[in-house]
C-alpha cells in the first residue's frame, strides 16, 4: 500500500471507521446490527457506554454556549457596577474569541498529545479559572483575563469534543450524536440567558462553574476514544475502551484487526506538516471546512449571541422577555436538528438553516430601517423580536452544528489534527472580528449591519448549494475517496 493511498484517504481506515464489529447487546448495554455498505455489517445502535460518554462530552458544549451567551444577559449589570465604556465591553465580549483562537491553533495537537479526555479535562481547568476571575474581578483587566482565560477552555472545547464523539459513534449514528454538541451548546446559551434574567452577573458566572467540574469528575468514568488510543500504541487499552463502548458482549476481533492494521501503515509515514495540508489534494476539504465557518460567522450568529440583549433595548422591546423567547425557542430546533441530521442530510438543512437566517437578518434590519424613517413605530419592536428569535432558532436548526459535524467527518486521518486546528482558529478568528467590531457597526448603521448579515446567509445558501458534499450515510472513508481523491505525482 503505498503513500498516495494513504493520503488521498482511498485506503478503508479503521482509526475512522465506527461500528464495523458485528456487535451484540448485553443488559444494559443494548445494541444491534444492520446491514452496511456492500453487506458488510456496520450500523450498530448506541449502548449504555456510548450515550454517557456523550452526554459527558457535551457537558463541555454546555460550558461552550454558557460562555457566549453569558456577555447579553451580563451586560448592564457589569457596565453599571464596573462603570466600562462601550469599547471596553466590546473588549470583554470579543477577548473570548482571541482565547479560543490561541486555543484553536494549537487545539489539535493538544488533543492528539494528551489525549481526547485529557484535553477535555484540561479545557476545564481553564473554563474554571476564568469563571472565578470573572466573578471576583474588580475591575477591566481582571474581567479581560478570566474571559481570556474562559476563551482558551472553550476554543480546546469546540475542537475535541465533536472529535471525539465522532471517533467512539458508529456512523449512522455519528450526524445525530455529533450534533448534540450543538444542541449541549444551544442549551448552555438558552439557560444562561434564562438564569441571566434573574441573577446577578456575578452569580451567573459563578453558576456557569457547575457545568466545568461536573465534566471534570465525570471525565474519570468515561472511556478514551479507542482511535487515539491506538494511535498512541496501547492496544490494551484501545480493546477495553472500544469493547466497553460496544457492548460486554460485542465481537469487536474485526474492528480491532482493522485498527491495528491501519495503525501500523500509518505509523511508517512521517508525520506530516502545515504545508501538507494545502496540497491540491486536499484543497476541496479545506474549502469546505474553511468556507462554512467564514459564512457561520459572516452570518451574524455571535453578533446576536453576544448582545442580544443590547438589540432588543435598541429596538425598544424589552430585553428579559425577548431573551427568554430565545430560550424556548432555541433549545426545540436544535432538537429538531439532531433528529434530522441522519434523515434528511446535512446540505438541505445547510440550506434551510442559512436561508432562514437570511430572512431573519434582513427582518432586524428592516425593523431599523423603519424605526428610523419614523414609520410603523408600534410594530418595529415586534419585527426585530421576531427576527432575532427566528435568526436563533433557524441557526439552531443546522448552521450551528452541521459545520462542527463536517470538520470531523472531510479530513483524512493523516490531516485531521492540522485540518481541525486550522477550521477551528478560522472559526473563532472570524468570531473575534464580528463580537468586536458589531457595537461600532450598529453605531454606523444599525440596517446596515443587519443587511450584510442577511448578504451572508444568502451566499451560504450559494455555497452549500454549489460546493458542499452530502456527507449522510457514508463511511468517513467513502467520504475521503470523494472529497480527496488520488492525485498522480
Amino acid at each position: 500500500m503505498d503513500r498516495e493511498n494513504l493520503e488521498g484517504g482511498q485506503i478503508a481506515s479503521p482509526l475512522l471507521v465506527h461500528g464495523r464489529a458485528d456487535n451484540e447487546g448485553d443488559g444494559g448495554c443494548n445494541s444491534s446490527v444492520g446491514n452496511g455498505v456492500d453487506g458488510i455489517k456496520s450500523d450498530t445502535s448506541s449502548t449504555t457506554v456510548l450515550v454517557l460518554s456523550t452526554c459527558v462530552a457535551c457537558c463541555g458544549s454546555y460550558v461552550f454556549g454558557a460562555a457566549v451567551g453569558y456577555s447579553s444577559p451580563a451586560q448592564s449589570g457589569i457596565v453599571d457596577d464596573l462603570g466600562l465604556s462601550v469599547a471596553q465591553y466590546s473588549v470583554f465580549g470579543s477577548i473570548l474569541s482571541i482565547g479560543a483562537l490561541l486555543a484553536g491553533v494549537m487545539s489539535g495537537k493538544t488533543a492528539d498529545l494528551l489525549g481526547r479526555r485529557c484535553t477535555m479535562g484540561f479545557s476545564e481547568i481553564f473554563s474554571i479559572v476564568g469563571w472565578l476571575a470573572i466573578a471576583f474581578s474588580q475591575g477591566a483587566w481582571c474581567l479581560y483575563l478570566g474571559r481570556l482565560s474562559l476563551g482558551y477552555g472553550i476554543g480546546l472545547l469546540s475542537y475535541v469534543v465533536p472529535v471525539y464523539i465522532a471517533e467512539i459513534t458508529p456512523r449512522n449514528l455519528r450526524g445525530g450524536f455529533t450534533t448534540v454538541n450543538q444542541l449541549m451548546i444551544s442549551c448552555g446559551l438558552s439557560m444562561t440567558y434564562l438564569i441571566g434574567t434573574f441573577v446577578s452577573w456575578r452569580a451567573l458566572s459563578l453558576i456557569g462553574t457547575i457545568p466545568c467540574v461536573l465534566q471534570l469528575l465525570s471525565l474519570f468514568f468515561t472511556p478514551e476514544s479507542p482511535r487515539w488510543l491506538a494511535m498512541v500504541g496501547r492496544w490494551s487499552d484501545c480493546e477495553a475502551a472500544l469493547q466497553c463502548l460496544r457492548g460486554k458482549n460485542a465481537n469487536i476481533s474485526e474492528e480491532v484487526a482493522e485498527i491495528r492494521e491501519y495503525t501500523e501503515i500509518l505509523q511508517q509515514f512521517s508525520k506530516p506538516t502545515i504545508l501538507d495540508l494545502f496540497q491540491r489534494k486536499y484543497a476541496y476539504s479545506l474549502v469546505v471546512g474553511v468556507g462554512l465557518m467564514v459564512l457561520q460567522q459572516v452570518g451574524g450568529v455571535n453578533a446576536i449571541g453576544y448582545y442580544a440583549s443590547a438589540i432588543f433595548e435598541s429596538a425598544g422591546f424589552p430585553s428579559n422577555i425577548g431573551t427568554i423567547a430565545i430560550a424556548v425557542v432555541q433549545v426545540p430546533m436544535n432538537l429538531l436538528g439532531v433528529l434530522l441530521m441522519d434523515v434528511s442530510g446535512r446540505r438541505p438543512l445547510l440550506m434551510y438553516s442559512a436561508a432562514g437566517t437570511c430572512l431573519s437578518s434582513f427582518l432586524i434590519g428592516l425593523s431599523y430601517l423603519l424605526k428610523g424613517f419614523q414609520v410603523w413605530t408600534e410594530l418595529t419592536p415586534i419585527i426585530a423580536v421576531v427576527g432575532v428569535v427566528v435568526f436563533r432558532g433557524m441557526f439552531a436548526l443546522g448552521m450551528g452544528g452541521i459545520p462542527w459535524v463536517m470538520m470531523s467527518e472531510i479530513f483524512p486521518i493523516n490531516m485531521k489534527m492540522l485540518g481541525g486546528s486550522l477550521v477551528t482558529a478560522v472559526n473563532w478568528f472570524g468570531t473575534w472580528i464580528i463580537a468586536y467590531a458589531f457595537n461600532f457597526l450598529m453605531d454606523w448603521s444599525s440596517e446596515g449591519t443587519f443587511f450584510m448579515f442577511a448578504i451572508g446567509g444568502g451566499l451560504t445558501v450559494v455555497f452549500v448549494a454549489k460546493v458542499v458534499p452530502e456527507t449522510k450515510g457514508r463511511t468517513l472513508e467513502e467520504i475521503q475517496a470523494t472529497m480527496n481523491p488520488i492525485i498522480a505525482t
